[in-house]
């Protein structure tokens, strides 16, 4: 539920869409030496607050990031309750945003073959609904062999193939993503395996600071990396309790106030090559609990403060 406060935030920015039809797009970041990256917001990271996918939108926007990252789930509830998805592209170009990415959860990598067609059927669909919203990208995250153990790495770069085969049929890539609980693409040795045994032009994969650190994979390991085939970055931090083998996504803090090494991430990804969106995810319930926006703008300056510190 959201509190008084919440609520009005909300109205607010409804109001506000209501009534700039022919409003301009405000200014964005501009890419310069001290700032090389975008800005994109995850909208995970104000969950909590219930907000439908228009409202994401708008709150995205008014904080004053380049980019949306919007969660397939929400995309499609907005559809669900009647919402235009045409209108609200509109929306976003008007706002003068861009949508980098979307979480989606297909399961494109399992071993059963019925389960892997479908998989492919809804990672599709999944894309659809990105490419009418005017984005060109989509996580691939290893879900349904999170618990596997035996997964064949080769046959899993076979299926990402397949799977990218789709997102070129429908114009929307999708980005091999790490997952540092994962049992099968925790590691950056793996997942890379994948990505390059895949042995498609249209290979990328999407990284996160935690779930790096979570994989046990050394940062150092970044330096191997060909940074221009990340497209969108998920940026946090993390504390140092709990420790990395009982750590979890609700743990993550904003950039600059857990113990991350984010300077020379940042230095390392920007000296091979990223130029690409830093994307804003968290799950942390003590932000789910405060204002949106202003959770949001909060996620937007301390990843500006930590780009600064690390570009200097």
């Amino acid at each position: 539920m959201m509190n008084r406060r919440q609520a009005m935030a909300t109205a607010a920015l409804a109001v506000g869409a209501a009534s700039s039809a022919v409003a301009a797009a405000p200014r964005r970041s501009r890419r310069t030496d001290e700032e090389p990256f975008g800005y994109c917001f995850n909208t995970s990271t104000v969950r909590g607050q219930k907000l439908a996918f228009d409202e994401q939108v708008e709150l995205t926007a008014s904080a004053g990031y380049d980019a949306i990252e919007p969660w397939i789930r929400d995309v499609q509830a907005f559809v669900d309750k009647g919402g235009n998805l045409d209108k609200i592209r509109s929306r976003i170009e008007q706002l003068g945003i861009t949508v980098e990415s979307a979480i989606g959860f297909a399961n494109w990598i399992v071993d059963d073959d019925t389960k892997r067609a479908e998989g492919l059927e809804t990672a599709r669909h999944d894309m659809k609904l990105v490419k009418a919203i005017g984005g060109t990208r989509i996580a691939a995250p290893p879900v349904g062999a999170t618990n596997q153990e035996d997964l064949d790495l080769f046959k899993a770069a076979e299926r990402y193939r397949d799977l990218l085969e789709v997102g070129k049929e429908e114009g929307v890539t999708p980005q091999l993503e790490l997952w540092g609980f994962s049992k099968s693409i925790s590691r950056l040795g793996e997942l890379m395996f994948v990505a390059v045994e895949s042995g498609h032009p249209d290979a990328c994969i999407l990284l996160d600071i935690y779930h790096i650190y979570k994989g046990g994979s050394d940062f150092q390991g970044l330096e191997l990396i060909n940074s221009s085939k990340i497209h969108v970055f998920h940026v946090n931090d993390y504390p140092a309790d709990p420790p990395r083998e009982t750590i979890s996504d609700a743990d993550r803090v904003y950039m600059g106030d857990g113990v991350a090494p984010t300077s020379m991430i940042l230095q390392t990804i920007y000296k091979n090559g990223f130029r690409g969106m830093l994307s804003l995810e968290l799950f942390n319930r003590t932000y789910w609990e405060q204002d949106a926006l202003e959770v949001a703008r909060t996620g937007l300056e301390k990843m500006k403060v930590s780009v600064r510190k690390a570009m200097a």
